[in-house]
């Protein structure tokens, strides 16, 4: 039980930002039980229009979105995030956030959609 965390691409072009559904994706990256990540992808999807609970929710990423996410765990600005078998963030995980990112915007740049899906 706990976290889980992923990031995906497909061919696809979702008609809407979040909570869509795709027929064949794959994942680019895994992390377990790193809530303060998680914890900006659900502001990400609040400041797109979500309003559910944050779980098993796709969220697309736009290069935008990577850039901001970039400033954020360069800065530290990740933002402390809890819940029911979240785990703990102690910053470790940057240089890992930094691959994602680096991984995302390679397959932007090959035309393809990025998103992070969880499930806690």
């Amino acid at each position: 039980m706990g976290l889980d965390m992923y990031a995906l691409v497909t061919r696809e072009k979702p008609a809407t930002p979040f909570g869509f559904k795709v027929e064949d994706a794959a994942e680019i990256h895994y992390w377990r039980k790193h809530p303060n990540l998680h914890g900006w992808m659900e502001s990400l999807y609040f400041e797109k229009g979500g309003t559910d609970t944050f779980n098993c929710i796709t969220l697309a990423l736009t290069a935008e979105d990577l850039d901001r996410l970039e400033a954020d765990v360069r800065a530290g600005h990740l933002p402390p995030t809890s819940g029911f078998f979240f785990g703990e963030s102690d910053g470790s995980e940057n240089e890992d956030d930094l691959m994602f990112i680096a991984n995302a915007r390679a397959a932007i740049a090959e035309g393809k959609t990025v998103f992070y899906d969880s499930w806690w």
